[in-house]
C-alpha cells in the first residue's frame, strides 16, 4: 500500500494526513474484497524498515491502527471477517499488541474474509527465523535435515496454515516487492498499478480482478 506520504505532499500537507487517507483505502479494500468474494487479504500495513521513519509518524501510525481497531472491528465483525497479524509482535507496544490480540480473539470464528495486517513485518526476517526454528530442531534432535523441504520450511513461516497469495499488488507505480512475502510470492501474479494508496477504491480493486482474471498461471510448467 504505496504512496501515503507522497500524496500528502502534493497537497502540502504532513505525512500523517496521507496515511489517515490510507487508512480509509485500506477500508474500502476490505469492503470490495467483501462484494467480490474475496477470501483472503493480506494488507502491509508497516514493513521492519518503518521503524527508521520519524517517531512522530510512527506513533501517528499506531494511533490509527488503535483507531480503526476501535471504530471499525464491531462492524468488520459482523460482516464475517477475521483478522490476523504477521510480523515481529515483540516490537510493537504493549497496548498495541494488546488491542491486536483482542480483536484476534473475538474475530476468530468468522470466515467470511481473512484479513491479515503485516505489521513490523520483513520478507528476508521472516525466512531468517523460520531457518532458526528448524535448525533449533534439528540441533535438539527432533528433526532430521533430511526431512526438510518447501512444505516444512512453510509451516515455519508466519504464514503457516494461510495460502499463498495469488495476486500482489503495488500501487504508486513502484515496480518492485519491497521485502514482502519473498516466500510466499513464488507464483504470484504480480500487479502494478500508478495510483497512490490513498486514490485506491473499489474501482482499482475491480481492475486488479479483471487483470488476474487474464493471467494464465502456470507455476513454472509450460502448457500447451
Amino acid at each position: 500500500m504505496d504512496g501515503n506520504r507522497r500524496w500528502a505532499a502534493k497537497r502540502g500537507r504532513p505525512a500523517l494526513f496521507g496515511h489517515r487517507a490510507g487508512a480509509e483505502a485500506a477500508r474500502r479494500a476490505v469492503d470490495a474484497a467483501i462484494d467480490h468474494g474475496v477470501r483472503w487479504l493480506t494488507l502491509y500495513a508497516f514493513s521492519s524498515e518503518n521503524w527508521r521513519r520519524p517517531q512522530d509518524e510512527v506513533g501517528g501510525l499506531m494511533r490509527l491502527l488503535h483507531q480503526g481497531l476501535e471504530r471499525h472491528m464491531d462492524e468488520m465483525i459482523k460482516r464475517g471477517v477475521r483478522l490476523r497479524m504477521i510480523g515481529d509482535r515483540a516490537r510493537l507496544d504493549a497496548t498495541t499488541r494488546g488491542k491486536i490480540e483482542q480483536a484476534e480473539e473475538r474475530s476468530l470464528g468468522n470466515d467470511r474474509l481473512d484479513v491479515v495486517m503485516a505489521l513490523s513485518y520483513g520478507g528476508r526476517d521472516e525466512i531468517a527465523t523460520a531457518a532458526r526454528i528448524l535448525a533449533e530442531r534439528v540441533r535438539a534432535g527432533t528433526l532430521d535435515p533430511a526431512a526438510i523441504d518447501d512444505r516444512m520450511f512453510a509451516s515455519a513461516l508466519s504464514t503457516a496454515g494461510m495460502p499463498d497469495p495469488d495476486v500482489i499488488v503495488r500501487t504508486s507505480g513502484e515496480q518492485r516487492l519491497s521485502n514482502f512475502l519473498l516466500w510466499q510470492g513464488a507464483y504470484a501474479e504480480l500487479v502494478f498499478l500508478d495510483v497512490l494508496w490513498p486514490d485506491f477504491d473499489k474501482a482499482w480493486f475491480g481492475r486488479v480482478l479483471e487483470a488476474y482474471a487474464g493471467r494464465e498461471r502456470r507455476y513454472g510448467a509450460r502448457l500447451g
